[in-house]
């Protein structure tokens, strides 16, 4: 074969080549672009706060006087994290809100006490922080609200708990330890041991009794309010606990594993005798707490 004919032949497989190649890209230009699409759709995206930001102080509702004893309310989980969840399909979430505006609303009425809710909406907030909240709030007592679930469906009733090393039992134990999982990944600052020593500190020691002093009044005054578990007084080692230099409180409303308790959470009368045993509660130890000054 000549140079001229081999040139004739080579032009002619290069001219079929070209149009197949141009094809084949566009095919894959196309391809891509729709996978592009469909990664898109399932794209979630939120908005952080800056690096090394804080968030926002939120609401002071009640006197205006600065002055008055401030409470925050603490309604557990939120956002990506529902905690427990009920046959029915409440999420813990979504109960410790509701329950958490039902004491904000008794302690207005009461009117003698400032209150705060760390979140008044579905938002998500690592444990430390709510503390960092109520402490940058300056608040003089802490109450985190949560709605607890088990696998037997009988358990049931409410439960206040106050911090300690080591839990009052192993049940106490596993819902700390539920309820320490809800950062996930977010990381803490601080567990490197030294809680230990701090909490032998007469301070420490000091904020102890009067958290104790808290939670033997919500279970004195729901009586006859409020269902409470069998054994309604516990200790655990609570994060959210731990991350305070206050009276502070952990209080379970009930079990949404048990069809009675999630229906009494689910009823605006139950809730609002809730919110009055927990104000009641939180007046009567801050003004204890004020005449012993």
């Amino acid at each position: 074969m000549d140079g001229r004919a081999f040139s004739r032949q080579a032009a002619l497989a290069l001219g079929l080549a070209l149009p197949l190649a141009a094809l084949v890209v566009t095919g894959l230009g196309v391809w891509k672009a729709r996978e592009i699409a469909r990664a898109q759709a399932y794209v979630v995206r939120l908005a952080l706060p800056a690096a090394g930001g804080r968030l926002d102080l939120p609401t002071i509702y009640g006197p205006a006087d600065a002055s008055r004893p401030l409470v925050v309310i603490d309604a557990g989980h939120g956002g990506h994290d529902p905690g427990a969840s009920g046959a029915g399909g409440a999420h813990e979430k979504d109960v410790t809100l509701l329950l958490a505006g039902a004491v904000r609303d008794a302690l207005l009425r009461e009117g003698r006490l400032r209150v705060a809710l760390t979140r008044d909406a579905d938002r998500f907030l690592v444990l430390d922080e709510r503390a960092d909240l109520a402490r940058r709030l300056g608040a003089d007592l802490f109450v985190s609200v949560h709605a607890d679930a088990a696998d037997n469906d009988q358990a049931g009733g409410a439960t206040v708990y106050t911090l300690s090393d080591r839990g009052s039992d192993a049940l106490a134990d596993a819902l700390a330890r539920r309820e320490n999982r809800a950062d996930g990944a977010a990381g803490r600052a601080g567990d490197d041991g030294t809680v230990a020593s701090i909490l032998v500190d007469l301070s420490q020691r000091e904020m102890r009794s009067r958290s104790v002093a808290f939670a033997d009044l919500v279970v004195r005054e729901g009586q006859g309010r409020i269902v409470f578990h069998a054994d309604p007084r516990r200790e655990a080692a609570f994060v959210v606990l731990k991350s305070l230099d206050l009276p502070s409180a952990l209080v379970e409303a009930g079990y949404l594993s048990n069809p009675e308790d999630a229906a009494r959470m689910a009823d605006p009368a139950w809730r609002a005798r809730f919110g009055e045993t927990v104000a009641r509660a939180a007046t009567i130890a801050l003004a204890r707490q004020e005449a012993a000054r």
